[in-house]
C-alpha cells in the first residue's frame, strides 16, 4: 500500500539519513527542531518499520531505537545482527557480525533482538 508523503515523514527520514547510528524517538524529535506531536513521530516510525524502511531495536534499558534498514544492506549486515549500546553517549549502532545460535528443531525463530552494552569505540578513546 502506497502511503501519503508528509512533512513529518520527510523530516524523520532526513534525520535518520543524516545519522550513522540508531536513534530514539526523543533524539529524532530534538534533531527535527520543530514542535511535532510525539505520537505523530511514533506513528511515522512504526509505519516505516512496517514498510521495511527502518528496523526497531529495543535496548536492554527498554528504550526503542530506530535505524535505516538500507544502512544494514549497505554494510552487508545480516538480517539478524547484534547492536551495541554505549552507556556513556547513549547511542546504539548496528554491528556487522552475524548472530549465531542453535535451538532444538521444536523452535522456529522469526526475529532476533540482541543488544550488547558497554562503552563504544569513540567514547573509550577518552
Amino acid at each position: 500500500m502506497k502511503r501519503r508523503n508528509t512533512a513529518t515523514k520527510e523530516a524523520v527520514l532526513s534525520v535518520l539519513n543524516s545519522s550513522d547510528k540508531a536513534m530514539s524517538q526523543g533524539a529524532i524529535e530534538k534533531k527535527i527542531g520543530v514542535n511535532i506531536n510525539r505520537a505523530t513521530i511514533y506513528r511515522v516510525l512504526n509505519r516505516y518499520c512496517e514498510d521495511g524502511v527502518l528496523h526497531r531495536i529495543v535496548a536492554d534499558n527498554g528504550k526503542q531505537y530506530f535505524a535505516l534498514c538500507e544502512e544494514c544492506d549497505k554494510h552487508r549486515k545480516p538480517l539478524h545482527h547484534f547492536h551495541f549500546r554505549c552507556e556513556k553517549c547513549e547511542t546504539i549502532e548496528c554491528l556487522p557480525e552475524p548472530v549465531h545460535f542453535s535451538l532444538s528443531n521444536a523452535y522456529v525463530v522469526e526475529k532476533v533482538n540482541c543488544v550488547l552494552t558497554g562503552i563504544c569505540k569513540d567514547c573509550s578513546k577518552f
